[in-house]
C-alpha cells in the first residue's frame, strides 16, 4: 500500500489538543516562576522546545502502539492504522523532532531544561508506552509523572533551578491524572479489554475505578489548597481552587453511584480537562495580583 501523508495526518500524530494542554501549563510555569515577566528568550524558545518535545513523544507513542491502535474503534482512524503514514516515517518525524527540540532547549534556553525534558519524553514514549501501558493498572499513576513535568521545564527555563513551588505544580498534575484518564477508560473499558491492555476498569472492575476516582478526586482538592498554604498564591486563587474542586468531586460522586458506564465517564474526563486549564489560569491571574489579595 503507498503512504499518503499529508501535513494533517503529521499535524494528527502529534496529538495537538493534548499537547497544548501540556505546554498551557509549562507556559504558566514559566510565568510564575519570576514575579515580573519572563525573559523573551526562555518563554520563546522554552515553549518551542517543549512544545516540540512533547509533540514528538506523542509521535512515538502513535508509532509503538499503531497494531492496537488499529484494533481499537476509537483509534482506527489515526493516518498509521489507515495506511497514510508508515512506521518509518514516524519513528524519522519523532527523531527529528526531538533533535530540534534538544537544540532549542540546550543552546538556547539552558541545558538542565534539555536534560529534563528529554528525561520526560523517554517517560512517556518508552517507559510509559512500551512498558508500564502493557504492565500494570497502575500503569497511568506511574507514568503521570512524565505528564506531570511541563510545569517544572517551564520553570526551569527561567531560572535554571528547580524550585519547590514547581514540585507543587507537579504533583497537582500528578494527582489529577489518574481521575481525569479513568473516567475515559470506564467509558473505553471494552476497547482496552479487546486489545489486552490492563487498565484498572478492565483488571478490577469498573466500581472498583469508581472508588478510586472519587479518592483520588478528594486528594486532588486537598493538594490543590497547598500553593496557598506555602504562600505560593493568594485568596482568588484558593477561591478559585475550590470551586473548580467542588465541581470535580460533583462529578466524581454522581459516578460513584451512577451505573452509566458511557455519558456520565465522558463528562468527567470533559470536565478534567477544563479543570485543570481553570486551575491554572487562576494561578497565572492571582500572581500578578496585588500581594494579599
Amino acid at each position: 500500500m503507498p503512504y499518503t501523508a499529508t501535513a494533517r495526518d503529521y499535524l494528527e500524530l502529534c496529538k495537538p489538543k493534548v499537547v497544548l494542554l501540556l505546554v498551557f501549563t509549562a507556559v504558566i510555569g514559566m510565568f510564575l516562576a519570576t514575579p515580573h515577566w519572563p525573559p523573551w528568550q526562555a518563554l520563546l524558545f522554552g515553549t518551542a522546545g517543549i512544545w516540540l518535545a512533547a509533540s514528538a513523544a506523542a509521535v512515538a507513542n502513535h508509532a509503538l502502539d499503531a497494531r492496537i491502535d488499529a484494533v481499537m474503534d476509537r483509534t482506527r482512524n489515526r493516518p498509521m492504522p489507515t495506511g497514510h503514514i508508515s512506521e518509518r516515517q514516524a519513528y524519522a518525524f519523532s527523531a527529528t523532532l526531538a533533535l530540534v527540540s534538544m537544540g532549542l532547549l540546550w543552546w538556547l534556553v539552558n541545558p538542565l531544561t534539555a536534560v529534563l525534558t528529554f528525561a520526560s519524553l523517554i517517560g512517556y514514549a518508552v517507559v510509559y508506552t512500551v512498558y508500564l501501558k502493557r504492565a500494570t493498572p497502575q500503569n497511568i499513576v506511574i507514568g503521570g509523572a512524565a505528564g506531570a513535568a511541563p510545569p517544572v521545564l517551564g520553570w526551569v527555563a527561567v531560572t535554571n533551578s528547580v524550585d519547590p513551588h514547581a514540585l507543587l505544580l507537579f504533583l497537582i498534575i500528578f494527582v489529577w491524572t489518574p481521575p481525569h484518564f479513568w473516567a475515559l477508560a470506564i467509558a473505553r473499558r471494552e476497547e482496552y479489554a479487546k486489545v489486552g491492555i490492563p487498565m484498572l476498569p478492565v483488571t478490577h472492575g469498573v466500581k472498583f475505578t469508581r472508588q478510586y476516582i472519587l479518592y483520588y478526586t478528594i486528594l486532588l482538592v486537598v493538594v490543590t489548597v497547598l500553593p496557598w498554604l506555602t504562600g505560593m498564591s493568594g485568596l482568588l486563587y484558593l477561591f478559585g481552587a475550590l470551586a473548580l474542586g467542588a465541581g470535580f468531586l460533583y462529578y466524581a460522586i454522581a459516578l460513584r453511584y451512577s451505573d452509566d458506564e458511557r455519558r456520565l465517564p465522558m463528562q468527567t474526563f470533559s470536565y478534567s480537562i477544563t479543570y485543570l486549564m481553570a486551575l491554572f489560569a487562576f494561578l497565572l491571574v492571582d500572581h500578578y495580583l496585588p500581594t494579599g489579595f
